[in-house]
């Protein structure tokens, strides 16, 4: 079901983008557009008037869901007569690679921080969760990293569900997007945060076990979740522009896992680019990523620009 067409079946209330920039209200802009640039991810052309327009709203949202949570957790505590843990409001970002995850995922961070009462927000990304490169590339995975099977779940779901317990100090590996790897040893620990937000590929999915068994949702854990959708096509275009102005730039480190491709000429780049996302971006948004968008709380739609053309909010 598409669920940009209206009608009573639809899960969700369709905005555009006008519609959706006057919910921002009397939303006070705490980010500058030196801020905003700081945060934004390689060729993402999101600016300050996107910032008001998108993502203060959010924010706004966002900032009442976490007030009326606190008063539902504040209210069964007071019933049952507990002091229990406080308990971190979770947010899923997912949606394809080159979309605007991070970016999405920083500028909300920055946004919900700077609210009045001046929340706590964490921000960790399932990068970290993937399985080291010796592990894939021994079980023959390296071609579907990215996928769910080349994840660590029941990590991944023992870090969630400690943080949703109201652990203290609760610890999540590292990735490092130069050397292409977990990185050894590193570690981000997160402390009872108000919120923590966690961004990557396959958030939205159903999990399954290595071992073929069934196991809960990643989603479970979430109390708001947002996708960043858009048209296949501008999704392959912005992948392949990314991968050639990396090619110029980050690739050319002699850290990076890719600085063996910076010197190729253009034409045998793009070819590899454009074989990447054949081989293994493609099938996993087709068969993985897209999906679980259905299960999404808000539905941020892109157009070619990659700025947010439509907002979808799932009905209470």
């Amino acid at each position: 079901m598409d669920m940009r067409s209206p009608g009573a079946k639809s899960p969700y209330r369709i905005f555009s983008r006008g519609e959706w920039a006057k919910l921002r209200a009397d939303t006070p802009m705490t980010l500058s557009e030196a801020e905003v640039e700081q945060l934004r991810s390689v060729d993402d052309p999101v600016d300050l008037r996107e910032v008001e327009q998108i993502y203060l709203p959010i924010s706004r949202l966002l900032a009442l869901y976490v007030e009326a949570t606190q008063g539902l957790y504040n209210a069964t505590r007071a019933f049952l007569n507990t002091n229990g843990a406080k308990v971190p409001y979770i947010i899923g970002i997912g949606g394809s690679v080159a979309v605007g995850k991070s970016t999405t995922a920083r500028l909300l961070q920055a946004l919900l921080a700077r609210w009045p009462n001046t929340p706590k927000v964490d921000l960790v990304t399932t990068d970290g969760f993937l399985l080291p490169n010796a592990v894939l590339e021994e079980e023959g995975l390296m071609q579907r990293k990215g996928f769910p099977e080349s994840y660590d779940l029941p990590a991944l779901l023992g870090f969630m569900s400690d943080i949703k317990a109201g652990k203290r100090r609760v610890s999540a590996p590292v990735y490092s997007h130069l050397t292409y790897d977990v990185v050894p040893g590193g570690e981000v620990v997160v402390d009872r945060p108000d919120i923590l937000i966690l961004e990557g590929l396959n958030v939205l999915q159903a999990g399954t076990a290595r071992s073929g068994k069934a196991m809960p949702f990643v989603s479970d854990f979430f109390d708001f979740s947002v996708y960043i959708d858009a048209e296949e096509a501008l999704i392959h275009d912005w992948y392949v522009h990314r991968f050639l102005h990396l090619r110029e730039t980050a690739f050319r480190d002699p850290q990076s896992y890719f600085q063996r491709y910076a010197a190729l000429p253009a034409s045998d780049a793009l070819q590899l680019a454009e074989g990447l996302w054949d081989r293994i971006n493609l099938p996993n948004l087709r068969d993985n990523i897209l999906p679980t968008r259905g299960r999404a709380s808000l539905v941020l739609r892109k157009a070619a620009d990659h700025r947010v053309e439509e907002v979808a909010l799932r009905k209470l």
